[in-house]
């Protein structure tokens, strides 16, 4: 039985609602990330659960050795037309290892994490970015801030794209947050339904996660600018760690 970001990631309507996503903002906190990272020219790295690879796209732009995985088949596809000698796109789980000791640098972009079931799947993810890092390379997790995101949630939006009408509800409870995406068009019988679901992970559930894996968070920023971490008025949470052994 597919999970439901398995099933949603792979359909035309998921591509087609975040197809406005700011590659701008993208280009930008990656300018941020080479300058305080300073990672030397030709630097490998690896984009975990890279989407379509806007950001994978960037990074390989500015000179470094850059492969992207991610488990859509579809998003894969839309990201080899930009494939070349020093960047590369596999479709792979996150939760399954991937090149051990390999990279000088992991990425986890925008939220692309605490989706699966179990803190098990979980747990088995950090280690496999942990394992793909060569000693004292630096990995950088981009996450939602829960405290700011039960503040500043919508709880109700639409759109209309293309003539599909998209109704999206948020909500939230005590360990996740959740997003339903209804999509009605002319032709369909009946709505199709997805819901997305996100774990509220904190900064001290990271910090576990990440010490059980031998990563230390080195740094924490607050937004795409690299603004000081604050728990309350910080839109994302954003950790640099270091893989200790």
């Amino acid at each position: 039985m597919q999970t439901w970001f398995e099933e949603w990631f792979d359909t035309p309507y998921y591509h087609e609602l975040y197809a406005g996503r700011d590659s701008q903002e993208a280009s930008a906190f990656v300018d941020q990330l080479i300058q305080y990272l300073k990672p030397a020219p030709g630097s490998v790295m690896l984009d975990v659960a890279c989407g379509t690879g806007r950001h994978a796209i960037e990074l390989a732009d500015k000179g470094f050795d850059v492969t992207g995985i991610d488990l859509s088949q579809q998003s894969i596809e839309q990201a080899l037309a930009h494939q070349h000698e020093h960047l590369h796109f596999y479709v792979h789980d996150m939760r399954l290892p991937f090149r051990i000791n390999y990279y000088q640098y992991a990425f986890n972009f925008f939220t692309s994490f605490g989706y699966f079931r179990t803190q098990r799947e979980h747990d088995n993810a950090i280690r496999t970015i942990a394992q793909s890092l060569q000693k004292n390379g630096m990995f950088v997790m981009d996450y939602l801030n829960v405290h700011y995101a039960e503040d500043h949630l919508q709880h109700q939006s639409e759109k209309m794209i293309n003539g599909n009408h998209y109704l999206i509800s948020k909500w939230y409870d005590e360990s996740h947050f959740y997003k339903k995406i209804s999509i009605e068009s002319e032709g369909m019988d009946l709505p199709l339904v997805y819901t997305e679901k996100v774990a509220k992970f904190s900064l001290g559930d990271f910090t576990d996660m990440f010490a059980y894996q031998g990563l230390q968070i080195r740094e924490v920023f607050g937004d795409y600018n690299f603004a000081r971490y604050d728990i309350r008025q910080s839109s994302r949470l954003i950790m640099i760690a270091e893989k200790i052994r």
